[in-house]
């Protein structure tokens, strides 16, 4: 039985000439996906490391593991929807290094900790509005526009707090974001179950509400969206906010877990989130993807990264394998989908051929 959303797709692929897609926000057609090769094949990495290299999955490990991603995977959930609204933010790390300037720089100030949180996520705030005020009322491309403010935030942070570090923070919230602190009865650290909640929050978001529905759709096509009354440029300016607020705020925990401010913390942080975004499974054209595919490409990251620093495997070897995993990422999926439709084709011109 077809339902109305996919009589609607149906009906406006045909009137766009478009090969139609499938309903990329549903969950329904979870196996044999991309994302869920990720998920295989964290499994798959996981089974090797226990097997493989002594203390791999002690609850140290794990837990030291988990917690060594947790900035990334907190940025990683806005960026995903970004990614499936069709834009992407590259200054998430330097509005980190910027959180954690802040930081330090008003904690050597004087100022009580429990006020130097809403400011830095207020700063977040700010961040993530001048991104999508740029983008969506000024109409740059988001690309463009963040390569600018990934230098101006990063600038920022340097004006701040300077070459400086800032120390001996509270030691009841440091505490709280260290590997060694965790929940009791589990091998969870505080800011990865905070991970989970956020990322379970954000999942009923993408796949569960009409904010979800309507992201894909703008990933698809925008202009067709805009049409469908659909209000894109609120709905990316919204993106943008929680994306700096959610990157300030991994400023701040990233500042408690190494117990230091400095300007340059997070450096190179948005590769790694892009990367394990993408290697989910996530269209950088947008329209297609799951959050279960982006979570999957930041555990993947994080175990593989702590199996081979266990191993003595150099931090570069590390850095090529983070690349070649995003150009598998982007390459793999539309190789596949070119050698499907190329089928779809061959299939649907042999009965012409034989008819004629």
């Amino acid at each position: 039985m077809t339902t109305a959303p996919e009589k609607q797709a149906t009906q406006g692929s045909q009137g766009s000439k478009r090969t139609p897609r499938p309903p990329a926000g549903s969950l329904r057609s979870l196996a044999l996906r991309w994302d869920t090769a990720v998920g295989v094949l964290l499994v798959a990495v996981l089974v090797v490391g226990l097997g493989s290299t002594e203390g791999f999955g002690s609850t140290e490990n794990l837990a030291f593991a988990f917690n060594d991603i947790a900035e990334v995977a907190i940025i990683a959930l806005p960026m995903t929807l970004l990614v499936v609204a069709g834009q992407v933010d590259l200054s998430v790390a330097s509005m980190l290094g910027l959180g954690s300037a802040l930081t330090g720089a008003l904690w050597e100030a004087g100022w009580a900790f429990e006020m130097i949180v809403p400011v830095v996520l207020l700063v977040g705030v700010a961040g993530g509005l001048l991104n999508g005020w740029l983008v969506t009322r000024v109409g740059l491309p988001s690309l463009a526009v963040t390569i600018g403010t990934l230098a101006l935030y990063r600038g920022l942070a340097s004006v701040a707090l300077g070459s400086d570090a800032v120390t001996d923070f509270p030691q009841t919230y440091a505490d709280w974001a260290v590997d060694t602190t965790t929940v009791p009865g589990t091998f969870l650290t505080y800011p990865v179950l905070l991970f989970i909640v956020l990322a379970a929050v954000t999942a009923v978001v993408l796949h569960a509400t009409g904010l979800g529905r309507s992201l894909f759709a703008i990933g698809a096509q925008e202009e067709a969206a805009y049409f469908a009354g659909i209000r894109v440029k609120r709905i990316k300016l919204l993106l943008f906010v929680v994306t700096g607020l959610f990157s300030a705020f991994a400023g701040v925990v990233f500042t408690l877990r190494y117990g230091s401010a400095r300007a340059d913390n997070g450096l190179g942080f948005e590769m790694l989130v892009i990367a394990s975004v993408l290697l989910g499974g996530i269209d950088f054209d947008g329209g297609k993807g799951t959050l279960f595919g982006a979570v999957a490409g930041v555990l993947l990251i994080g175990v593989l990264k702590n199996l081979l620093t266990l191993n003595d495997i150099a931090n570069e070897v590390q850095v090529i394998v983070t690349g070649l995993l995003l150009v598998a990422s982007v390459l793999t999926p539309r190789v596949i989908a070119t050698v499907v439709e190329r089928r779809h084709r061959r299939a649907a011109n042999t009965p012409a051929s034989r008819s004629s």
